[in-house]
Parts: C-alpha cells; structure tokens; sequence
C-alpha cells in the first residue's frame, strides 16, 4: 500500500503541469540557498544542520552560478545610487487578493515590483491544524519602507495576522537597484 502511494506521488510530482506549478519555488529556494550566507555568515563555516547551507550542494551551485561581473553588480553599503533593499514576502489567499494587494502596493510606490508566485501550499497552527494553498507576493522595496508597507498589508489583507516577512538585498544589478530606488517614494 505505502508503495502504491508512494508511486502515485511520484507520477503526480512529475506530470508536466505539477512542474511547471513548482517552478517559481525553484528561484526562491535558490534565493534562499544562495541568499543565506549573507544571513547567517557564521553558519557557512560550521555548516550547522537546519540551514540551507548545510546542503552538500548548496556550494557548488554558488561556485557554478556565482560568476557576477564586478562592473554590474554591487553590494548595497558601496553605492550612492541605491538606497538599502529589502525583498518582502507576503501570502494570500489567492490570486485575486494578489493582484489586488500587488497592485495597491504598486499604486501607493511602496515598492517597484510585486511577483506573484502561485501554487504555494501551507500547513499551520492556527487554533488547530490547518492546509491550504495560497499565492506568495515576493515585493522588492527600499528598507525604510517595511514599516508603512506592513501598515498597508495589515490594513488590506484577509487575514486576521497576515505574514509580513523581509530579507535585505546585499548586492546585485546597479541598474535594477538605481530602478527600485527610482519607482519607490521617499
């Protein structure tokens, strides 16, 4: 029966339609993996279990996709142009408070870019076990505007607690950072 089951999963997993759903997680956990040493940098060297970086091929990824042009790319306490980033992450429930949120977002220049990445599944504990799926708005912003961004989620959104979550940006393209300070207001 557990092979059945296990079988079953598998043909599921790996139908054309599952993979392309899954897709977009696929950039967030390289986000994350690769994200991760600027975030915990004393764990790369203790490669504590529990972290994405204790992934045996989490390194060589980096040292595979790692090969940044100093001339394009920055880390964000050595510019002028750019102001300290943040990507924010928040879910809904489903696509057409997405695009609501994302778009109020937008339209009050709280942030330059909302992505939302569809098919996401969660399991919590909120008075009692609890699965569903949502959408994730990945939203890149400056860092002084987490504050009145999460003001404006929590005044907009479903949810009695909406997540409100955020990692800096440490570095990347000049030109998109000078465009995410440029499309953000002050």
């Amino acid at each position: 029966m557990a092979y059945a089951l296990c079988s079953a999963g598998a043909a599921s997993v790996f139908s054309s339609s599952a993979i392309r759903r899954r897709l977009p997680l696929v950039g967030a956990f390289c986000m994350l993996s690769f994200g991760l040493s600027n975030l915990c940098p004393t764990l790369s060297s203790s490669l504590k279990t529990g972290c994405a970086q204790s992934l045996p091929f989490v390194s060589l990824l980096r040292s595979k996709f790692s090969t940044q042009s100093q001339a394009n790319t920055i880390k964000m306490e050595a510019s002028g142009n750019t102001v300290p980033s943040i990507v924010v992450y928040v879910t809904v429930p489903n696509r057409d408070a997405g695009k609501k949120l994302a778009q109020s977002i937008i339209k009050e220049k709280l942030a330059a870019c909302v992505n939302i990445v569809p098919g996401i599944c969660f399991c919590l504990y909120w008075l009692q076990v609890q699965t569903d799926s949502e959408e994730l708005l990945i939203i890149k912003t400056r860092q002084s505007l987490l504050e009145a961004l999460t003001e404006h989620v929590k005044a907009n959104h479903e949810y009695e607690v909406p997540e409100v979550i955020s990692l800096p940006i440490t570095g990347g393209s000049i030109p998109y950072l000078e465009w995410l300070k440029n499309s953000t207001r002050d």
